[in-house]
């Protein structure tokens, strides 16, 4: 997932993508806790993958703050 696929997406479709990750990282913390978690490289992923929603969250919220002012 890059930004430009996640600029392209509305903010209700972005909140449900941080919702999604944030599920995702939860159930990678379970498994790393009960020793279960093969891939520890996803965990990396998810994490920066949230970032860059919220990144992109707080811009959008920053240019229509901007544009109403």
């Amino acid at each position: 997932m890059n930004a430009q696929e996640l600029r392209d997406k509305t903010p209700d479709q972005l909140r449900d993508e941080l919702v999604a990750l944030k599920k995702e990282a939860f159930n990678l913390r379970f498994q790393q806790a009960s020793s279960q978690l093969e891939n520890t490289a996803r965990m990396r992923a998810v994490r920066r993958n949230a970032a860059r929603v919220k990144t992109i969250l707080n811009e959008k919220a920053a240019e229509a703050a901007k544009s109403e002012a």
